[in-house]
């Protein structure tokens, strides 16, 4: 394993322990910091994002494995998108609900990225989506000879 990726997995537990962090208080108060609510980023694929999606999916996926606490899928979905912000990659996170076998109530989120499921892909054509949250990257628009920064959650 090359030092990237050892340096990618110390960054996915530190941000697992934070999502797990969040996930115990109300959701209201989180939900802000997830995006814009109801909304979407786009399906086009990146080139340039597809190596970096796949790292951060790879590591979250493996330090999920061995976090002291419950890393499932909301704290998994939430550990990536901050990774990816970091890096600059739009995504969206998913929130859904459905039935298990025995028709108990479930909930599941997953992660987004352009054509990509960064997590959470696992299962999720089972539910129905009841909340999204896109988080995108800050766009520039050009006014006369100025870059003015556009925010977008």
């Amino acid at each position: 394993m090359d030092w990237n990726m050892k340096w990618l997995l110390l960054e996915a537990y530190f941000y697992l322990g934070w999502a797990r962090i969040l996930k115990k208080m109300p959701f209201s108060k989180i939900a802000p910091s997830l995006g814009d609510h109801m909304g979407e980023t786009t399906y086009e694929a990146n080139s340039k994002d597809k190596p970096v999606l796949y790292s951060v999916s790879q590591a979250i996926h493996i330090m999920s494995r061995y976090t002291l606490w419950e890393s499932q899928c909301l704290v998994k979905a939430i550990a990536a998108m901050k990774m990816l912000e970091k890096r600059k990659v739009e995504t969206t996170l998913y929130l859904g609900t459905g039935k298990d076998d025995q028709g108990a109530f479930v909930a599941h989120a997953w992660l987004r990225s352009g054509p990509y499921y960064v997590t959470g892909f696992e299962g999720m054509e089972k539910f129905t989506v009841v909340s999204k949250f896109a988080k995108k990257t800050k766009q520039y628009k050009v006014e006369g000879d100025n870059y003015c920064e556009q925010s977008q959650s």
